[in-house]
């Protein structure tokens, strides 16, 4: 297909809304990398009302709407405050985000109708996908659903079977906050080698059940593909105000913490109560009925390219941090082996920020999981949670080479 005639598909797309919104326009807005270590920045962002796209001890980044960009320039120049400008056209870069080189069109499919990793996937080819896994490899696989979000649309994961009844099992999730594309999409990578690819593993991961939400927020996620390609949190109506929970400060253990806020048009919006949302219930119901055979919670978020350890509430660190943080390394390792790109490995609020109410802190704390981890994929910066399709793969790689090393740690 002709470059012209993809970027004009592109932007049909986008233009398209089965919502019955028009899709929001980010033309002109900017993104900024502001230095960290004046100020306490995010009381001082929250004031300036901007989108904050990822925060830690050196750098925050946030995106500026065009009607804000003077008076942002102005605050930073005149606090002394150095920035630099990341995405000069935010609206730009959205409509290349799923552009490719000609070259690359049509080279990775999977066995499923119309999934592809060319590019980011809508829910339904998502779930079509793991239903024709189902069908084809019906030995090891199975399907199922771990309840229902707030717009009705089902959690569907994937079971992948050992067939040993007193396997260990790891679980993955991703999507949980809608706009992190990559993050859905690095799951089914996971997902096609452990049952297109079995032939191809270590033994090691022969031994293990895996369980792989791939879209634990599916209500935003397809509001990302219909009208904000930028929403983070789900699309609960419960609040007055406006609309969405993040559902990574929804999870009951020190929820209503530090890192998150009780208003309803905040971005780390923590609901009313303690897993307020059927969402974040139906992942902490699933994980619990299976607990005593999961050694492995993993969830994939993004971005930074950070593997984030226990606990985010607080500068606190489970008695078994050393055990966490070596296999951690190793993971990390294997990470820049596969795919060049380093990994900082850390205690969350050491490398990131606070985080309170946090689905691994939840899984670590309160389902007992040892190795409880969040991994922040793609990218530095560059592009942010707007990653180019044309590293769906090499990011997915690197996660799945550390998937093996975690693995291994639960398996020896």
């Amino acid at each position: 297909m002709p470059q012209y005639w993809r970027l004009a598909l592109s932007a049909l797309l986008l233009a398209t809304s089965t919502s019955g919104e028009a899709p929001t326009d980010y033309a002109g807005a900017q993104v900024f990398r502001i230095a960290t270590s004046l100020l306490p920045i995010p009381d001082f962002l929250q004031n300036l009302d901007v989108d904050v796209w990822a925060h830690n001890k050196n750098f925050t980044d946030v995106m500026v709407t065009t009607n804000k960009l003077q008076h942002m320039k102005h605050v930073l120049q005149e606090y002394g405050i150095p920035y630099e400008v990341m995405i000069s056209n935010v609206q730009t870069m959205i409509e290349m985000e799923s552009v490719l080189p000609l070259s690359d069109e049509h080279q990775h499919r999977a066995k499923g109708p119309g999934f592809s990793f060319d590019k980011y996937n809508r829910l339904n080819v998502i779930h079509d996908y793991l239903d024709t896994l189902a069908n084809n490899y019906s030995d090891i696989v199975t399907v199922g659903i771990m309840g229902y979000s707030h717009e009705k649309r089902p959690l569907k994961y994937i079971k992948i079977s050992s067939s040993n009844p007193n396997a260990k099992a790891f679980f993955i999730d991703g999507g949980i906050h809608a706009r992190e594309w990559i993050s859905p999409a690095a799951t089914l990578y996971i997902v096609k080698e452990l049952v297109e690819n079995r032939h191809t593993l270590p033994a090691h991961m022969l031994d293990l059940d895996f369980y792989i939400l791939p879209v634990l927020n599916p209500d935003g996620y397809e509001y990302t593909h219909t009208s904000n390609r930028l929403w983070r949190k789900n699309r609960s109506r419960a609040y007055m105000g406006c609309r969405g929970v993040d559902l990574n400060r929804n999870f009951g253990f020190k929820w209503g913490g530090k890192g998150t806020s009780g208003s309803s048009c905040s971005e780390i919006f923590r609901g009313k109560k303690p897993f307020s949302e059927p969402e974040s219930q139906a992942v902490a119901e699933f994980i619990s009925s299976y607990k005593n055979d999961i050694e492995v919670y993993l969830s994939l978020h993004s971005y930074s390219q950070l593997i984030l350890l226990p606990y985010g509430y607080d500068r606190i660190y489970p008695d078994d941090f050393s055990d966490l943080k070596a296999v951690s390394d190793r993971a990390a390792a294997a990470m820049l082996q596969s795919g060049g790109e380093s990994y900082t490995v850390g205690n969350t609020v050491d490398i990131l920020y606070e985080a309170a109410g946090g689905s691994f802190d939840w899984a670590k704390a309160e389902a007992g999981i040892k190795y409880s981890l969040t991994f922040e994929l793609r990218d530095t910066g560059r592009y942010g949670f707007l990653l180019p399709a044309k590293q769906i793969l090499p990011t997915s790689k690197e996660v799945f080479e550390a998937v093996k090393v975690l693995a291994s740690a639960v398996t020896s």
